[in-house]
């Protein structure tokens, strides 16, 4: 399988856009009450990493 061949199909979008909100609103929780730096860069980059996937990797449509 190449890089040409990945796709996201519509459940697996979803899934991952779900996740991108649930970890932005956990990073955002822990910003505001001043937590641990490292939860700070967990949620992070989990919901970087989701909405980059979401960005770049195309959708499988039929």
């Amino acid at each position: 399988m190449s890089f040409s061949e990945l796709t996201l199909t519509p459940i697996v979008a979803t899934a991952l856009f779900v996740l991108a909100v649930l970890a932005g609103y956990r990073y955002r929780r822990v910003w505001k009450t001043q937590g641990p730096q490292w939860q700070l860069w967990v949620f992070g980059l989990v919901a970087a990493t989701c909405l980059l996937a979401l960005g770049f990797i195309p959708l499988e449509f039929g």
